[in-house]
């Protein structure tokens, strides 16, 4: 639209002309990527990690994560701090923090307005909304008091008990049972704060028009290729930290904190974002000096930046940092216990499923694929995650030998000709027995292949490989229509739940793509569903991965440690287990930035 552009464009220009003098005549500039294409920009619609990325600076949900604590904390954010939470843990009462403004947008219809208690309401609402389809629904049906009235008749302008304005700057959500995990829901990017005006104003195109409240508003967007997000002169974010003041405190954690305490947020004046696809376009321009920092080096790129587990010396000498990083994320190959070939509770589907499980090799995998960066996972949990038992080890090993005689007692023994494995035939005698898997058609997707077929033909097991796209592969999985397949998951929050309810059989068809569903499982996950993290949940836990060792409807493979580097300009970096992004927290010093590219 041009008439909105040129609109924008002048009230940029008017807003940030103060700002842009201030800070000199180069003003500070944050290079990023993004790894895929964005989508439509609309908070209650976006589910991709790239626009996720772009929303959490855009718009403000309630609370959000202390960017230094670990393990993760949460605070204020919309709210001016945690909220008042009843006796019995239903009620919890928020203060509004005054001052908040939309960014300016025709909509309007004159100056932004300030945000109410009442935007909250209905950016919350707007998840319910079935025209929308909300991804983020889940978060909140069948939890907020009365919200039934949504479902069966959903109307904006009915009220329910559990989710009022009572002033202009108290919100109070009522819950019809308690939720351990609900204040992590309420700082996911889903829940930031839109004006009605705005929505209504694009009937149908509010994520091609985000008007929010964060520390960043768009600049400009050309879709598909470059995103600039300036900063909000309007911003009322301010930083704080409980690391500031404490001394148990890592040293690099508390001097980051130091530097940024009390300070307005962001601290640059810009964000410029690249949509880089292509692993070796994003690894050249990091190189070339075109990105501040890179998150999660490919591994098929790994050789190019590091040696020997270090960062090659030429790239230290130009003032590069490596970091490691934990990432909040399971890698694990899941089998469909409804496929006619594998699936199934019966001993012999139990003893060939555990069999896959005992020929994948680990160690292969983390040392030659993963080039060292990852550690095996023992449980579905990764290290950081409440709930998380780092003393726990798996009963399943790396052992081809085991796998082998296993499936030699379960019926699995006569073989064909070319020595791979039949299998038991209903009525008597046996049958050629072909493993099906599949996998990604990109060059990350053929090395695991390779790894796989190694590992299933040393135990006498067929298996072919059927390519396509991820998108693909996952539609047909939650259709029950693919019999396995290597997936990974990444913590919305970081509690045990986000990762256990993978295998909780009513989510079946949805996020449990291996369509496991054992009533002992199932009653473990509910109980511990409606317990806080302690020894009560972690009993509890410790039964749920004995079960999923005893039946394998998954093999747990890697958590990955993230190779991620940084350029030597780039000030406060430190990454966040859940957050997507940094970008409000860095700083960048521009002089330095300049002396590196006259050096190169």
């Amino acid at each position: 639209m041009p008439t909105r552009r040129s609109f924008l464009a002048s009230l940029l220009f008017t807003a940030l002309a103060p700002f842009a003098a201030a800070q000199g005549p180069q003003p500070k500039v944050l290079h990023m990527f993004l790894s895929t294409s964005e989508t439509g920009m609309d908070p209650a619609v976006a589910s991709d990690i790239a626009t996720l990325s772009l929303l959490e600076n855009l718009f403000d949900p309630l609370l959000r994560y202390d960017y230094l604590a670990r393990p993760v904390k949460l605070q204020g954010n919309g709210a001016k701090d945690l909220p008042e939470i009843s006796a019995d843990g239903l009620t919890y009462t928020f203060h509004i923090r005054p001052g908040m403004r939309f960014t300016p947008d025709p909509a309007f219809k004159g100056p932004p307005r300030e945000v109410t208690a009442a935007d909250y309401v209905y950016s919350i609402q707007r998840l319910y909304d079935p025209t929308l389809k909300s991804p983020w629904s889940f978060m909140f049906e069948g939890k907020l008091l009365g919200d039934a009235a949504w479902k069966d008749r959903f109307s904006y302008a009915t009220n329910i008990p559990g989710l009022q304005a009572v002033d202009r700057y108290t919100l109070r959500i009522r819950l019809s049972e308690p939720d351990n995990n609900f204040l992590f829901y309420l700082a996911t990017p889903a829940t930031g704060v839109v004006a009605r005006e705005v929505i209504e104003a694009y009937p149908g195109q509010a994520g091609n028009h985000p008007v929010g409240t964060g520390p960043f508003m768009l600049g400009d967007w050309k879709r598909s290729d470059r995103i600039v997000l300036v900063a909000n002169p309007a911003s009322t974010s301010v930083f704080h930290s409980g690391v500031t003041t404490d001394p148990a405190a890592d040293p690099a954690d508390r001097a980051i904190a130091r530097a940024l305490e009390g300070q307005k947020l962001p601290r640059v004046d810009k964000v410029d974002i690249k949509i880089a696809e292509e692993f070796q376009g994003r690894m050249l321009g990091f190189l070339n000096g075109e990105y501040d920092y890179l998150e999660q080096v490919p591994e098929s790129m790994t050789d190019m930046v590091i040696r020997n587990g270090k960062l090659k010396p030429e790239l230290t000498a130009r003032g590069m940092q490596l970091y490691r990083f934990p990432v909040l994320q399971t890698y694990y190959m899941w089998m469909n216990m409804e496929d006619p070939v594998l699936g199934g509770y019966s001993k012999e589907r139990v003893a060939l499923r555990r069999a896959i499980s005992l020929s994948y090799n680990s160690a292969e995998d983390i040392a030659l694929l993963k080039q060292g960066f990852a550690i095996k996972a023992e449980s579905p949990l990764p290290p950081g995650v409440l709930g998380y038992d780092p003393n726990y080890r798996s009963p399943v090993p790396y052992d081809p030998a085991m796998a082998n005689a296993l499936l030699d007692r379960f019926g699995y023994d006569k073989r064909d000709p070319d020595g791979f494995r039949r299998q038991p035939k209903a009525g008597g005698g046996t049958e050629p027995l072909t493993l099906q898997m599949s996998s990604e058609a990109t060059v990350g997707g053929r090395l695991r292949d390779e790894l796989w077929r190694k590992c299933l033909n040393a135990v006498g097991l067929r298996v072919v490989f059927k390519s396509d796209k991820k998108t693909e592969i996952i539609k047909a999985s939650r259709l029950g229509k693919v019999q396995m397949f290597e997936s990974n998951w990444i913590a919305d929050f970081p509690d045990g739940d986000n990762f256990y309810q993978l295998l909780y059989g009513p989510n079946a068809g949805r996020a449990n793509y291996a369509r496991f569903n054992l009533p002992a499982y199932n009653e473990r996950y509910e109980q511990a569903h409606a317990l806080k993290d302690g020894p009560e949940r972690q009993k509890l836990y410790f039964e749920m991965n004995q079960l999923i060792h005893a039946y394998n409807p998954w093999v747990p493979l890697t958590h990955v440690l993230s190779a991620d580097i940084r350029q030597p300009w780039l000030k406060n970096y430190k990454r966040h287990p859940v957050e997507f992004t940094q970008w409000r927290y860095l700083d960048v010093d521009v002089a330095e930035r300049t002396r590196a590219a006259r050096g190169k």
